[in-house]
């Protein structure tokens, strides 16, 4: 199946771990046969001029909605799968990370954080593993309305307003595909990593029905305090270091 991975960033002041972890996607998109492109502020083209003025300010639910676009645009110009990944998704497993045979794939939010003192897991299912086929219905629903939600509402909106929140939201209705080893990591679960184990992390994983292969680093949390814990960009370097030498704990 011809497919293209993409994968966008601002290339101004973007950190090594995160070339590391583009680094780390391209190496995967050769090994599975596909194509991949990077693309920097050149992603928002794909916005119409009205949304980009009135969300200026929210690049994030531009990007939301620019890759849904761009990945439309693939399969309608010859491309049988197309591919989103976000430049802070880490694959530190490639030989494992598999495209399900469905028309479309999301990947899988478990979100460890501490509520009333406890440690606790939400499952939930995110976007920055996004996959569609030329066939799929789903994807051009979901660019159709998440345009015409940002044209309604009234800005700001919270961040993950047509994305993580919107997909969970369809999948607790419908039920959307998932692709269960590519995860995400919290700022606890991201900690337990570079302390090569804890409770947070063993909650993330148990909390997947497939073994990790790929984890998105959650990089708008860096240098910022969620949990009691402030992980900065040289945690974030470990991070990448060890799960690319060593993967996930035991």
């Amino acid at each position: 199946m011809k497919t293209i991975v993409y994968q966008s960033q601002s290339v101004l002041n973007m950190q090594p771990w995160v070339q590391a972890c583009t680094r780390s996607v391209q190496h995967w998109a050769k090994f599975v046969g596909a194509d991949y492109q990077f693309i920097d502020d050149a992603l928002f083209e794909h916005v119409p001029k009205t949304l980009r003025v009135k969300f200026e300010k929210q690049s994030v639910v531009l990007t939301d909605l620019a890759r849904l676009r761009l990945l439309l645009s693939a399969l309608q110009g010859g491309y049988q799968r197309a591919v989103w990944l976000d430049a802070d998704m880490l694959v530190f497993d490639p030989s494992n990370l598999k495209l399900p045979q469905t028309t479309h794939a999301v990947g899988r939010e478990v979100w460890v954080q501490l509520a009333k003192g406890k440690l606790r897991a939400y499952k939930k299912v995110h976007n920055a593993l996004l996959m569609a086929t030329g066939n799929d219905s789903f994807l051009p629903f979901y660019a159709d309305t998440a345009e015409k939600m940002l044209a309604q509402v009234e800005c700001p909106v919270v961040p993950q307003f047509i994305g993580p929140k919107w997909l969970s939201a369809q999948h607790n209705i419908a039920g959307l595909n998932i692709v269960e080893s590519a995860g995400m990591l919290s700022p606890l679960a991201l900690r337990d990593v570079c302390a090569r184990g804890g409770e947070a992390l063993r909650l993330t994983c148990a909390k997947h029905k497939e073994s990790l292969t790929a984890v998105n680093l959650s990089a708008s949390y860096v240098g910022k305090t969620s949990d009691g814990i402030c992980n900065n960009e040289a945690e974030y370097e470990q991070a990448v270091e060890l799960l690319l030498m060593h993967g996930l704990p035991t």
